[in-house]
């Protein structure tokens, strides 16, 4: 598994023998890397002859600066949990996805603007700035992304539609802890005592009868609640609790 920190590396790399004619399956993250991370990497492996892994803490996509500087960053760490799915590992500085300075960015202006847009303002002019970004430097076959960011997932497979992108977006199933809560990098941040009252967020929403009966009921629980909405045959919701704050979704 090798490590590329200059794009201009792993250009040359990716123009070379090691990839001429391989399927190229590719992982974006950004770090903090667990076993639903894992999991996707694996499918990855299945699916295509060479896997590239990307790791970046995009700062486009946080509206909160404080929330940039707690994010986790766990690059050795990432790298043994990659270990033997990866063929190779992108790790990116800013300044070298964004020359301009983020001057050009990508913006939806329907789905983005609700649910998490709503409470995040740019945040997915981030995401998808940045998605494509990495999609045209490692030009895929198959790009892996999970589907607890179910909002996200939409975003950048549209994206990829609208903007002719020659790349198949893949859903993969939420990775759980035994208890329910779904894997998330932001899990580390709760005390031990708020972690396993989290279980109960995935619980309610499964459990409750309609989206508004949800909110009564994670509000009754101690949650912070952000929204609980009903799209598509998917409860989403998001919450917070020890000023962390916690998405999921679960099929109706």
């Amino acid at each position: 598994m090798r490590m590329h920190s200059s794009l201009a590396d792993w250009r040359t790399v990716r123009t070379g023998d090691d990839y001429a004619g391989k399927s190229v399956g590719f992982v974006p993250t950004m770090g903090a890397l667990h076993l639903g991370h894992r999991a996707l990497l694996a499918r990855a492996r299945a699916e295509n002859d060479r896997v590239v892994l990307s790791i970046f803490v995009n700062p486009t996509q946080f509206n909160d600066p404080a929330d940039l500087a707690k994010y986790p960053r766990t690059l050795e760490a990432d790298l043994r949990l990659a270990s033997g799915l990866a063929d190779d590992v992108i790790v990116p500085t800013p300044d070298e996805l964004y020359p301009d300075g983020y001057a050009y960015r990508v913006t939806e202006e329907k789905l983005s603007r609700d649910l998490e847009g709503a409470h995040r303002p740019g945040h997915f002019d981030g995401v998808l700035t940045v998605v494509l970004k990495l999609l045209n430097l490692v030009a895929p076959q198959r790009a892996y992304f999970g589907e607890k960011d179910w909002q996200q997932l939409r975003l950048v497979d549209g994206m990829a539609r609208a903007l002719l992108l020659p790349v198949e977006i893949v859903p993969c199933p939420t990775e759980r802890e035994i208890d329910g809560l779904a894997l998330s990098s932001r899990n580390r941040r709760l005390s031990h005592g708020a972690r396993v009252r989290a279980a109960q967020f995935p619980a309610i929403l499964r459990a409750a009868d309609t989206a508004a009966a949800a909110v009564v009921a994670l509000d009754a629980a101690g949650f912070g609640v952000d929204y609980v909405e009903d799209r598509d045959g998917v409860r989403l919701g998001a919450v917070r609790i020890e000023n962390v704050r916690l998405i999921d979704n679960v099929r109706l």
